[in-house]
């Protein structure tokens, strides 16, 4: 049994699919998997720890959606026995394939890991990181793993989702006082590369001592087994964030101009807090532009997302005893 799995060129949506693609292992743990993705979510799927991969292709957009035709002519010879297309493209129509399922997007409100599961009529499984042995021991030279590590990723694919870095850098001070869920835990920004201007105003404003930066330092499954050592992470709504609750760090996702109900981040040891206008507020507001880079999280404040994160501190180490 062949399956060719093609998911999203952003990270975010690529490790949400992974519960789907964790779901048909599971069904059909003899299947042979070809997984088709974009560059940003490669590194997610280049592990031998991963069950059942085949093949990965990594699609490099080109021009007139010419990147179709050359996806096309490397799988066009193999007979497929489930084409899933996760980017609504109808390149499955050109294939020989047994069975079709091809995702274009939902409108509702529902969770994207139900809505992707709907399409095998699964039930939702949770988003899985494959992990290899070589990336956990490089992940533990990273510190002495002698004190505990809050987590924070201050950055984001667009300028609207981010909480201020100055609030960040509060937030973790803060978490980690004497008084704090975490006290004397050191603090590890998290970012990918090219993101070192947009997490320096929180950089600037923690204690050097303890402050740990990692942006642009690490390949994803480095960052996923360094986010595991983790004690919490807190951060905008991000490939990050769902890569955080992916690995089973209790994680923080902080919403404005992005729903929480779709997007949040899954999993047990998970909670989302917003800003104190709704999507709908934001969105609808005179001069609203998503090409802006302006902020649309002023309206969350320190205090919220403090109190946001303590309560899922209490609840994990409840959840724990």
């Amino acid at each position: 049994m062949r399956i060719l799995f093609i998911t999203s060129n952003r990270l975010g949506d690529a490790i949400l699919s992974t519960g789907l693609l964790a779901g048909i292992v599971e069904r059909d743990p003899l299947a042979k998997i070809t997984v088709a993705c974009g560059p940003a979510a490669a590194g997610l799927f280049q592990t031998s720890a991963m069950p059942n991969l085949e093949r990965l292709i990594v699609v490099e957009k080109k021009p007139w959606a010419r990147h179709w035709w050359e996806l096309w002519k490397q799988v066009a010879t193999t007979r497929w026995s489930m084409v899933i297309d996760l980017r609504g493209s109808g390149l499955s129509q050109f294939l020989m394939a047994y069975r079709r399922r091809v995702f274009h997007g939902s409108g509702s409100s529902v969770h994207r890991v139900i809505v992707l599961s709907q399409l095998l009529r699964l039930p939702p499984t949770a988003p899985r990181i494959w992990i290899g042995e070589a990336n956990h021991k490089r992940a533990a030279k990273l510190w002495d793993g002698k004190q505990p590590v809050l987590a924070i990723g201050p950055t984001a694919n667009w300028g609207g989702k981010m909480w201020p870095g100055e609030r960040f850098a509060d937030l973790a001070q803060r978490l980690t006082a004497p008084d704090g869920i975490l006290p004397g835990a050191r603090i590890a920004v998290f970012g990918g590369p090219g993101e070192e201007a947009l997490a320096k105003p929180a950089l600037d404003l923690l204690p050097p001592d303890r402050a740990l930066n990692f942006i642009g330092k690490l390949d994803l499954l480095d960052l996923a087994a360094a986010l595991q050592r983790c004690a919490m992470y807190i951060g905008n709504d991000s490939g990050l964030m769902h890569l955080s609750a992916a690995v089973g760090t209790p994680t923080v996702g902080l919403f404005g101009p992005s729903k929480e109900s779709v997007y949040g981040p899954w999993g047990q040891k998970t909670a989302a807090v917003r800003t104190d206008l709704s999507y709908d507020e934001i969105v609808s507001a005179p001069g609203y532009d998503y090409r802006k880079h302006d902020s649309h999280m002023l309206t969350l404040s320190v205090d919220k997302a403090q109190r946001a994160a303590e309560t899922l501190w209490r609840y994990c180490q409840d959840d724990d005893d």
